[in-house]
C-alpha cells in the first residue's frame, strides 16, 4: 500500500528545515477532547444558564408521556442517519527562535447512511480529511506561508490554525494550545456534518434525517428536510421551573430523569428560554432503556432536538411519533465497544463505523510519518 501520508512529507520537511522540531516522545500521542464534546457544545450553545419555565407543545401538558415503541416494519419514519468522528494526534513541537507551537495531525470525517425498505443500510455520503494544525499566532507569517505552499495541490491535507477561535474554546476558556487544537478539529468535524446534512436536503424527498448530537445554533431556521438531533451526552445544569402557585415544581435534570420510566418521554421544552429566539429549537428526553442495571439516572436516556423555525408549540402527536420510532431503533447496541452503549441507536453506530473505517490506524500513522531531519519515525 502506498504511504497515505506521503503528501504531508514536504510540509514536515519545511518545518524541519526552516525551524527546529522536537518530535513527540514515544511517537504520536492521541490528544483527547475534554470536557465531553457533546456536553460542552450543548452547554455553550444554550447559554450560561438554561432555566426552563415553559412547556412547548400542544395539546398535551403533563410532564411525562407513555409511549408504545414503533419498529421500522410498522412505520419507517427515519431514513438517513448522520454521524461524525475525529481523532487528533500530537506529533511534535516546532521551535522558531523564541516562538513555539505544538504540531498536531487530525483525522476528521462525517458519514451518512441510508436505510432501504428491507432494513439494509448503505453509505449515502462520506467526507474525510486530514488536518495539519499549528498555532498560526505563535509562528512567523513566513514559516506559515512556506508550510502552506508545501501542501499546495494536496486537497486531502489541509493546514489549519489551532489558535482559531470558535464557539468551543472561546466560551469554555480553553487556553492550552493542544487542547485548542483538539477542539478545533472537532469543530471541523461539525462543519462536515452540516455540509452532509445540507447535501441530504438536496436529495431527500421529505425523508427524516437523524443527526447524532446536539443541533446547536447552526440549525436555527432550518427549512430543509425533516431533521432531529439525538444526543447521548448533554448538559446537566438545566433547571425546570414549571407551573405557578402551590402546584409549582422546581426540578434539576437528575430529578426529572429519575422519574422518567422506560418507553416514556418528557414534555417538550424550548431552548434559549426568555430570549427572542426561544423555541426556535425544542427538546425533550426519551428513556429507551430501563434504569435497572444502569449506573445512574442519565443512562439509557437520549435528548432529542427538533428545529422549530416558527417558534410555535409543536404538535404532541408528532413528538409521540418521533419518540416512539426512536425507541424502535434501540434493539442492537455496540455493548462493550462504546461507553455510551446504553443510549446508542443502531443505525447511528453504523454511520460511525463507516467513517472510522476510513481512518488510518495509529500503527499506520506512526509508520508512515517521518520527521526528515531526524530520519526516524515520530
Amino acid at each position: 500500500m502506498p504511504n497515505p501520508f506521503a503528501p504531508l512529507q514536504p510540509a514536515l520537511q519545511t518545518l524541519a528545515t526552516e525551524a527546529r522540531v522536537l518530535p513527540a516522545t514515544g511517537q504520536a500521542i492521541v490528544d483527547l477532547v475534554l470536557p465531553d464534546l457533546e456536553e460542552a457544545y450543548d452547554r455553550v450553545t444554550g447559554g450560561k444558564d438554561e432555566n426552563v419555565t415553559n412547556l412547548w407543545e400542544t395539546p398535551k401538558r403533563q410532564l411525562y408521556h407513555s409511549l408504545t415503541p414503533i419498529p421500522r416494519r410498522e412505520n419507517h419514519l427515519f431514513r438517513y442517519f448522520l454521524d461524525g468522528s475525529t481523532k487528533t494526534y500530537f506529533i511534535g513541537t516546532v521551535l522558531e527562535h523564541d516562538r513555539s507551537s505544538p504540531v498536531q495531525l487530525a483525522q476528521v470525517g462525517a458519514a451518512a447512511v441510508f436505510r432501504e425498505d428491507n432494513g439494509r443500510l448503505h453509505r449515502a455520503a462520506v467526507l474525510h480529511k486530514i488536518l495539519l494544525m499549528m498555532d498560526h499566532e505563535a509562528l512567523s507569517e513566513q514559516l506559515w506561508k512556506q508550510v502552506e505552499d508545501a501542501l499546495a495541490g494536496n486537497p486531502q491535507i489541509e493546514l489549519r490554525s489551532s489558535a482559531s477561535t470558535n464557539i468551543y474554546n472561546k466560551s469554555l476558556g480553553i487556553i492550552e494550545p493542544r487542547a485548542r487544537g483538539a477542539h478545533r478539529a472537532n469543530w471541523a468535524m461539525r462543519e462536515m456534518e452540516i455540509s452532509l446534512a445540507k447535501d441530504i436536503l438536496q436529495r431527500s424527498n421529505d425523508e427524516w434525517l437523524v443527526h447524532d448530537g446536539s443541533l446547536g445554533t447552526e440549525y436555527m431556521g432550518w427549512d430543509g428536510a425533516p431533521l432531529i438531533g439525538v444526543a447521548k451526552s448533554f448538559r446537566r445544569d438545566v433547571t425546570f421551573l414549571l407551573g405557578t402557585g402551590p402546584r409549582a415544581k422546581q426540578l434539576n435534570l437528575y430529578s426529572l430523569l429519575a422519574g422518567l420510566k422506560v418507553n416514556h418521554r418528557t414534555a417538550v421544552f424550548p431552548r434559549w428560554p426568555g430570549q427572542d429566539r426561544e423555541g426556535a429549537i425544542v427538546f425533550w428526553y426519551v428513556r429507551i432503556r430501563p434504569q435497572k442495571g444502569l449506573d445512574y439516572p442519565l443512562m439509557g436516556v437520549i435528548k432529542v432536538e427538533l428545529p422549530n423555525p416558527k417558534k410555535e408549540p409543536v404538535d404532541s402527536e408528532l413528538v409521540d411519533l418521533i419518540s416512539s420510532c426512536l425507541i424502535g431503533e434501540r434493539t442492537v447496541t455496540p455493548y462493550g465497544r462504546d461507553s455510551r452503549w446504553h443510549a446508542h441507536l443502531y443505525p447511528i453506530s453504523q454511520a460511525e463505523r463507516v467513517i472510522k473505517d476510513r481512518f488510518y490506524s495509529e500503527e499506520v500513522l506512526k509508520a508512515a510519518i517521518k520527521w526528515p531531519e531526524f530520519g526516524i519515525n515520530i
